[in-house]
C-alpha cells in the first residue's frame, strides 16, 4: 500500500537527507514539505532562514511547500491550534504519514508521536538509527557515537550540501555560524559536539544534494546573536556557495 507521505521540513540536513532517503522508495507518495514560520519575521523557527529560499529548496525538490504561519511569543495552545488546522487539511488531501527527521533522541520522538496521536495521521522516522552501508536507512536504532558521524560522512559523500545557519554558543563556539557543513568543519568540531547537531548544538540549512533539482543560489550575510543563538543571516544570490 502507498504511503501517502507529508514531509517534516526544518530546511537542515538531516530533512533533506529524509527527504532523499524517501523519494528512493517505491511505496511513497511525497506530497509537500511542512514548515512552521515566524509570521512576523516570515523565517522559519529556529534556523531563521528566510522563507523565499525555503520556497526555492520546495521547487528545487519539486514539491509544494505547506506553510504554517506561528505568531510570536506563540502560546501552547497556538501551536497546538495550527497544527491541527494543517493535519486536517492533510487528512482531506489523502495523507497517510507524516515524516520526521530526528535520529536516536527518543524524548523527541514520543513527543511526536504523543502529537501525532489524535491526528489520524501516522507518525514515520525515515532515519532513526542511521545509515546502512550504501546509504540507506535502517529501522533499529544503534548508538549515537557510532551513528551520527557515519551519517554525516554518509551525507557528504552523497553530494548534499550545507552551510550552519544557528550556533548555541553554550555547546558550539559562534565562529561555526555560517560555515560550510564538511569535512573540514566535522574534523573541528569539539568531541563534546554531535556531528550532526542532534542535541541542538548547530543547525543547518541544505542548498545542494540528490534531493533537489538543482542547487539554490545563497550566500552568507550578517552574522547576528539574537535570544541566545548566533545566527548568520542567508541570502538569495546569483551563484552558488563553493563546494
Amino acid at each position: 500500500m502507498t504511503q501517502r507521505i507529508l514531509v517534516s521540513w526544518s530546511t537542515g540536513k538531516d530533512s533533506s537527507w529524509m527527504l532523499h532517503q524517501l523519494q528512493q522508495r517505491r511505496d511513497v507518495e511525497l506530497v509537500g514539505l511542512l514548515t512552521t514560520f515566524n509570521e512576523e519575521a516570515d523565517r522559519v523557527a529556529m534556523h531563521a532562514v528566510r522563507r523565499e529560499l525555503t520556497e526555492a529548496q520546495a521547487d528545487a525538490a519539486g514539491l509544494p511547500l505547506w506553510p504554517v504561519m506561528l505568531p510570536s511569543p506563540c502560546s501552547h495552545e497556538l501551536y497546538a491550534a495550527a497544527m491541527s488546522e494543517v493535519m486536517a487539511r492533510a487528512r482531506s488531501e489523502g495523507v497517510t504519514h507524516v515524516a520526521f527527521g530526528d535520529l536516536y533522541l527518543t524524548d523527541i520522538r514520543a513527543y511526536r508521536e504523543r502529537q501525532m496521536q489524535d491526528t489520524g495521521l501516522a507518525p514515520v522516522f525515515p532515519l532513526w538509527g542511521g545509515p546502512e552501508p550504501g546509504g540507506s536507512a535502517r529501522v533499529a536504532p544503534r548508538g549515537p557515537a557510532a551513528l551520527t558521524p557515519a551519517l554525516a560522512r554518509c551525507m557528504l559523500d552523497a553530494g548534499l550540501r550545507a552551510v550552519l545557519t544557528a550556533v548555541d554558543p553554550v555547546q558550539l563556539d559562534p565562529s561555526f555560524v555560517g560555515r560550510p557543513f564538511d569535512a573540514a568543519l566535522l574534523a573541528d568540531l569539539p568531541p563534546s559536539v554531535d556531528p550532526c547537531g542532534e542535541n541542538g548544538e548547530f543547525h543547518t540549512f541544505c542548498w545542494d544534494g540528490p534531493m533537489f533539482r538543482q542547487p539554490i543560489p545563497v550566500q552568507v550575510g550578517e552574522r547576528v546573536e539574537r535570544g541566545g543563538f548566533w545566527f548568520a543571516d542567508l541570502v538569495p544570490a546569483t551563484t552558488t556557495l563553493a563546494r
